[in-house]
């Protein structure tokens, strides 16, 4: 059950937000469903590359993707996500959990007062040159690596950064910058996925596939549902209240997980350890932790 009710709410705040519903999912698989923080980020990964990349599609055969700028933020943003990919196996769960924390305290930031132009429903054309466009592209391409190191190492799609720089930066529409950042977050998305393969493979876990299978279907019908309720409801009022939910989670996950690591910053540094030991730790790390499920809630839905 409770994996349907995550699901919807997913699907949902994407279709009637266009981005951010999808830092909900490591949350819903880690606290509410108790998997492990690193499966977790390997499952929201294919869930957020599946509903980003039927979106895509849509977007596509309408003429609202600008692949010059999928080749020049994309591209980076893939060789990004696998970097992050590669580094989460040195990292603890709770170190991802905290990071992935503070990306939603500044995901809520941006939802609550987006950058200039970026509110409302725009469907304006770029007023930028075409030349002025091919020069600022450019300076797309470094946000790019930046946003996908940042969705390999926590799962996050990254569309509340990815859409303001295509449009503040690459001087597209909002309409051609959302449906560019779907193909950017589905690139980014699956590359990661694939490099967390090797991940949980040091880490003895597995995917939960039955669980990505729903959320993928129920995402993908809600995404569609929501979209059509989005063009009835004021656009400002379902962002403020998004941030305000956004802002309310990450301060939990915070909670949760600062204390973790707090404690282990505290026995690394209190127990001197020797070159030797810093390796035997570095194992530790590739090592399955101890189940988020007897830290999550209780909550195990079918």
């Amino acid at each position: 059950m409770y994996t349907i009710v995550g699901a919807s709410l997913i699907g949902l705040s994407l279709g009637l937000l266009g981005a951010g519903g999808s830092i909900l999912t490591v949350p819903v698989l880690t606290y509410v469903l108790g998997h492990d923080s690193k499966a977790a980020i390997a499952e929201s990964l294919a869930i957020v590359g599946g509903i980003a990349a039927s979106g895509a599609m849509l977007y596509a055969k309408s003429g609202l993707v600008d692949w010059r700028s999928v080749l020049f933020f994309g591209l980076p943003g893939m060789a990004g996500t696998y970097l992050g990919a590669w580094c989460a196996k040195y990292v603890s769960g709770g170190v991802q959990l905290s990071l992935f924390a503070v990306v939603m305290l500044a995901a809520a930031w941006m939802m609550a007062s987006p950058p200039s132009g970026l509110s409302g429903d725009d469907e304006h054309v770029d007023s930028q040159s075409p030349s002025d466009g091919r020069k600022s592209i450019w300076t797309v391409a470094p946000q790019g690596l930046a946003v996908g190191v940042l969705t390999g190492l926590v799962g996050v799609g990254g569309g509340f950064l990815i859409v303001p720089a295509l449009v503040l930066l690459a001087g597209l529409s909002m309409r051609v910058a959302v449906g560019t950042s779907l193909v950017v977050i589905a690139l980014n998305a699956g590359t990661g996925f694939i490099k967390y393969f090797d991940v949980l493979q040091h880490t003895g876990q597995a995917i939960d596939w039955r669980a990505v299978g729903i959320f993928l279907a129920i995402g993908i019908a809600g995404s569609v549902v929501g979209k059509r309720i989005g063009t009835r409801v004021d656009q400002q009022t379902l962002r403020k209240a998004f941030a305000g939910f956004l802002l309310a989670m990450g301060v939990f996950v915070l909670s949760r997980e600062a204390p973790v690591v707090w404690h282990e910053w505290q026995a690394t540094k209190s127990s001197g350890w020797t070159s030797q030991e810093w390796g035997e730790e570095a194992a530790m790390v590739l090592r399955p932790p101890v189940s988020r499920g007897a830290r999550a809630f209780n909550f195990q839905g079918e």
